[in-house]
């Protein structure tokens, strides 16, 4: 007798003057937050992204383009250009354009006043970078970040000094009467000497600085994540989570640190972005001085002295963990730290194939091949899984095979198809000491189904 499928009674509730219908299964009062908090082994999500936030996030991902462009090219780029755009220069004339002119807006009102504009937006962009970072730690903030710019500040005003000095000291007037300078430049005559680029100078160094200062702001927004996280895993007792980098930090310390991160972070944005532009504008006026101030050689040593600078304080002194003052985005907790997984690039001949310390017949400790005795680096995967379990060894009366001799003459078939099956599908049912042909009932229940007929019938063609 075919069995008939019962409908389904929902229990309904009726009231005075309203139509039946159905009661539905749900907690009243009770919404998708709270119900999200009592999961357990959950972690909270994110909140939902706004069009501005995405828009802020695609203005900040062009600007880390831009100023985070890689050292080890924009260092040479600098010298070569400032080499070969001034030697050109020097022989061939270029056509003057409005950088050509010294009263131009953006030599009197920016370079002129570079380093002024450098420290707008470095100063308060490292104090509230630093004081987030260090919770609010405001001694350790004044003692171990803010004498960065100080030690630059000295070294840009000793270095243009000099630069004066030198010019002054070992230069002539075109005029004979005057000896100094000052008075020759008032006379209307002109002053011959060596004088060492010093917009060259703040121009390279400024630049430097600023990409080095805004280095803070790369996983900026990844402290947000932190600290949903870490106030998750502190309501909930859950210690099992020991990757976050604010597990070390005090009750007191991780509020201050979501004050003065959600307080500071649209300011810092906008600094950034600030400091950005600041920096191609750096970049455009440098072009104008290669082009049309000053001599091949005073640009050449400006730009390395300015490249030294940078170097012996951003790149050798600071990153001492024993001497202050401390490299740029140290704090109480480190946020940018990135672990790169290891990429396989070795190329196998095939994913039923062992790796070559067991091509040639035995393993360590004469184990043969796919023997129990392969690391996990040896099994192929896909998208992290196995796509197999480890390997078994043959069974004990298969000593021809051990023996080199191949599958069709010990009446075995190839190791790999019986493996992949066998693991796949589960052994056949009634097989004695491998995989029979003649069955088509796996102990695997699930794999009987007909919608796996196509799937069970392509390895039982690879098996023959």
């Amino acid at each position: 007798m075919a069995n008939k499928r019962r409908p389904i009674h929902t229990p309904t509730s009726a009231g005075p003057g309203n139509a039946t219908r159905p009661q539905m299964n749900f907690r009243q009062g009770v919404n998708d937050t709270t119900a999200r908090s009592e999961a357990k082994g959950t972690r909270p999500t994110a909140t939902p992204t706004s069009i501005k936030e995405v828009l802020t996030m695609m203005v900040l991902h062009v600007c880390k383009k831009i100023i985070f462009f890689d050292t080890s090219l924009k260092v040479p780029l600098y010298l070569g250009s400032l080499f070969i755009v001034s030697l050109i220069g020097d022989f061939l004339p270029f056509p003057k354009t409005y950088l050509a002119r010294t009263d131009n807006l953006f030599n009197v009102y920016f370079v002129k006043l570079g380093w002024a504009w450098t420290l707008l937006f470095c100063l308060p962009f490292l104090a509230m970078t630093s004081v987030t970072l260090c919770c609010g730690n405001s001694q350790r903030l004044l003692r171990n970040h803010m004498p960065r710019l100080g030690i630059a500040t000295v070294l840009w005003f000793v270095w243009t000094k000099l630069f004066n000095i030198i010019e002054t000291s070992y230069g002539r007037c075109s005029a004979r009467g005057f000896d100094a300078k000052s008075s020759c430049l008032k006379a209307g005559h002109l002053w011959n000497g060596f004088d060492i680029s010093g917009h060259a100078f703040i121009l390279i160094y400024a630049s430097l600085v600023l990409m080095e200062e805004a280095r803070p702001i790369i996983g900026w927004e990844s402290i947000k994540d932190l600290l949903r996280n870490e106030e998750h895993n502190r309501s909930s007792n859950d210690s099992s989570q020991t990757s976050n980098p604010l597990k070390s930090l005090k009750d007191e310390d991780l509020k201050t640190l979501k004050y003065f991160y959600n307080r500071f972070t649209p300011t810092i944005r906008l600094l950034f972005v600030g400091m950005t532009m600041l920096q191609l504008l750096w970049d455009v006026m440098l072009v104008g001085t290669m082009l049309y101030h000053h001599r091949m050689a005073e640009k050449v040593l400006s730009g390395i002295i300015a490249v030294v600078c940078w170097f012996v304080t951003y790149r050798a002194w600071y990153p001492i963990p024993t001497v202050l003052p401390d490299p740029v985005g140290k704090g109480l907790f480190n946020y940018q730290s990135i672990t790169r997984p290891e990429s396989g690039l070795r190329r196998r001949a095939s994913l039923l194939q062992n790796s070559s310390s067991s091509a040639s017949g035995t393993g360590s400790g004469g184990q043969s091949l796919g023997g129990g005795a392969s690391s996990s680096k040896e099994i192929p995967r896909f998208m992290g899984m196995p796509l197999y379990a480890a390997r078994q060894p043959y069974n004990a009366g298969s000593s021809a095979a051990g023996s080199g001799a191949s599958p069709l003459e010990t009446g075995r078939e190839p190791q790999g198809a019986a493996f992949v099956s066998s693991h796949i599908y589960g052994s056949r049912v009634g097989s004695t000491g491998g995989i029979s042909s003649s069955s088509n009932n796996y102990s695997n229940a699930d794999f009987n189904h007909p919608s796996y007929a196509r799937y069970r019938s392509r390895f039982e063609r690879f098996e023959s």
